[in-house]
């Protein structure tokens, strides 16, 4: 691994703690499972099915934390770039701009620079991720009924984080030497929402060139 790629991957880059799942748990194992499948030469589209046996929502569960981690992480290794004054907007090129709409502060979409609209998505998600009535983390306490909804609506928003970096700053992804990892991040991100039906194909529309390249 380059320098470059460490520094990258340092945990100071992360804008927040890792959301982590308890060691000797059934999702710590799934969580195990996941995290496997972005080793080389690991069929992700395999990798990404649903296990025999095991729960959806808490396979949904594992993935979406995962993905959250590691795309805020995308994020920070570019987030000095990405400013008020180079993205005033928050888009993925001139066809598609994103607007920030929650249930407090933006009670209507609302245009924001990009930097501003990635800290509100973050802030949202991490919130979503650490509420036990959402996320729950003990044994045999049940997802709630909307759980599948909540994770559709977090995995189109995590999606428009890769838009922006691959439309906006890739180039800087690739002078620190980390395409190959935000590429299979993202390969392994498509696949399981693809797998899994969590994402609207309207939603995937700005990087449709580039996924039909990268995912076979």
């Amino acid at each position: 691994m380059s320098i470059a790629l460490k520094q990258v991957f340092n945990k100071d880059k992360t804008f927040r703690p890792k959301r982590k799942f308890e060691p000797g748990t059934q999702r710590f194992e799934l969580h195990k499972r996941a995290q496997a499948s972005l080793n080389s030469g690991v069929d992700l589209k395999a990798a990404v099915q649903l296990p025999s046996g095991e729960d959806q929502n808490d396979w949904v569960a594992v993935h979406v934390v995962d993905f959250f981690n590691r795309i805020n992480l995308i994020y920070g290794t570019i987030c000095e770039f990405c400013t008020e004054r180079t993205c005033p907007v928050m888009s993925g090129g001139p066809k598609y701009e994103y607007r920030w709409q929650d249930d407090h502060k933006y009670k209507k979409p609302t245009a924001l620079p990009a930097p501003q609209y990635m800290n509100l998505l973050m802030d949202w998600i991490e919130v979503q991720i650490n509420n036990e009535d959402i996320f729950p983390t003990c044994v045999g306490v049940p997802f709630p009924k909307n759980f599948l909804q909540i994770c559709k609506k977090i995995l189109c928003r995590l999606f428009r984080v890769f838009v922006h970096v691959y439309i906006h700053h890739f180039d800087r992804v690739i002078v620190m030497g980390a395409e190959a990892h935000v590429n299979t991040c993202y390969k392994h991100f498509y696949y399981f929402v693809t797998e899994m039906n969590l994402i609207d194909r309207k939603e995937l529309e700005p990087l449709k060139e580039m996924t039909s390249r990268m995912c076979h």
